[in-house]
């Protein structure tokens, strides 16, 4: 059971670069990888995520989702699990990428790329190294920030005279009140 090493990447438009290199043997699964994913970055494993087996040019492929949201659909098939995928079956070459997305609505995406596979083993996934920090801004709760925005909405002065106890008549004219007393 090797150990792998993975350099995490956080993509940002920002100039400073925020990464984390992590070990973790090559029999653990997803979810367990997850979890290190984001202890190393410090963020709670409150959201849903997916992981994408990804190609030499960041092309997303095989989705690998936290849980099964197919809801029973049985047109469609469901992706794997984290929990049910192990590392070592989805390392198909030395410089395996994958693509985390965590948290759908904030869009928290991490690049993900194998770096080595060593010799010993990883008791539990270690974080190796730690460069930059997240952006303030970018740790600012999506909630907070909608309600931190102005809307501005304009008044349709076409509406001022719709008169709501006879709408019925206003938007109909021929005295429609059943589906049935159309000519179809």
């Amino acid at each position: 059971m090797p150990g792998l090493k993975f350099r995490v990447l956080l993509d940002s438009v920002e100039k400073d670069e925020v990464f984390r290199d992590i070990a973790i043997n090559d029999d653990l699964n997803f979810e367990q990888f997850y979890v290190a994913v984001l202890d190393a970055f410090g963020f709670e494993n409150d959201q849903m995520a997916s992981f994408f087996v990804s190609d030499s040019e960041w092309n997303k492929g095989e989705e690998l989702c936290l849980m099964d949201m197919s809801f029973g659909n049985e047109d469609s098939e469901a992706p794997q699990e984290m929990a049910d995928a192990m590392l070592r079956e989805k390392i198909q070459s030395p410089k395996q990428r994958f693509i985390l997305v965590h948290d759908f609505i904030s869009m928290w995406i991490f690049l993900i790329e194998l770096q080595e596979i060593m010799d010993e083993d990883v008791d539990n996934a270690q974080l190796l190294m730690s460069v930059g920090e997240i952006p303030e801004h970018m740790k600012k709760n999506p909630g907070e920030a909608l309600e931190n925005m102005k809307f501005k909405t304009e008044v349709d002065e076409s509406l001022k005279d719709f008169d709501m106890d006879n709408y019925d008549d206003d938007l109909m004219g021929d005295g429609f009140e059943n589906i049935d007393d159309l000519d179809i």
